[in-house]
């Protein structure tokens, strides 16, 4: 009889633990529980100390948090023919924690599948030069296109940001003489500019210099001036015009 009673005592004293440990749960502050009663979703649970029914009840906790997802390199044809490859990184998060348990199989898996998918479909849809200078305007349409085929699991896409471009190495190479070039052509078009001012600047002081013969006197003799100072032996007259007329 001693031996019964003990087995007695242990064995219900393991059944109040498993009791205990099924019955009480404890959500942190970023989950939320979704409560399942033979199978139908009753409810969703707050953080804290929480109690469910043992064996009719089970809970699935739901993380809230933003969830980072890198999007593995993909190959992409752009809209000029430009074979390349690029990835991506995802930010995300649970807005609904019964939908993303009740309407999807698994929503990480499935999100990760989705964005991978439009990035290849999106950047396809434009041209190299466009892709590398407008990636801000191409993130904006990929964020608008996840979120709202996303919306109706409950996950809301954040952002997303395209990390790596790779090209092909003769495409680099092409870029590289493209970008010389464009330096080149805008120092030809500089100097050229600074050619018209000089010109124009000589025009207007050629044309104030023959208005005013007192100001023509003192460039010369400001020019005499800087000529003297050099410390040259030869010193140039200018005389003007009319002098030799009367020769």
């Amino acid at each position: 009889m001693l031996e019964f009673g003990m087995g007695t005592l242990f064995f219900l004293g393991f059944l109040a633990i498993f009791i205990l440990k099924s019955s009480v749960k404890i959500l942190k502050e970023w989950e939320r529980g979704v409560v399942l009663r033979f199978g139908r979703i009753i409810g969703v649970k707050e953080p804290g100390l929480r109690f469910i029914i043992p064996i009719v009840d089970d809970m699935r906790k739901m993380e809230l948090r933003t969830v980072t997802m890198d999007v593995p390199s993909q190959d992409v044809i752009t809209i000029d023919n430009v074979s390349l490859k690029l990835n991506a990184v995802l930010y995300f998060r649970v807005m609904d924690p019964v939908k993303a348990l009740n309407d999807i199989q698994d929503y990480y898996f499935a999100t990760s599948q989705l964005a991978q998918t439009t990035l290849r479909s999106v950047v396809g849809q434009f041209s190299l030069d466009h892709l590398l200078s407008k990636r801000d305007e191409i993130n904006v349409k990929l964020q608008d296109i996840l979120d709202e085929s996303t919306n109706s699991w409950g996950i809301k896409v954040e952002n997303v940001e395209m990390k790596h471009i790779d090209l092909p190495k003769e495409m680099q190479r092409a870029i590289a003489k493209e970008a010389e070039a464009e330096r080149e052509r805008r120092a030809k078009v500089i100097s050229a500019e600074g050619e018209v001012q000089r010109a124009e600047k000589l025009k207007a002081a050629s044309i104030t210099l023959a208005e005013s013969p007192s100001a023509l006197q003192l460039a010369y003799l400001q020019t005499l001036n800087e000529i003297s100072g050099e410390g040259t032996n030869t010193i140039v007259f200018p005389l003007p015009l009319e002098l030799t007329e009367t020769f």
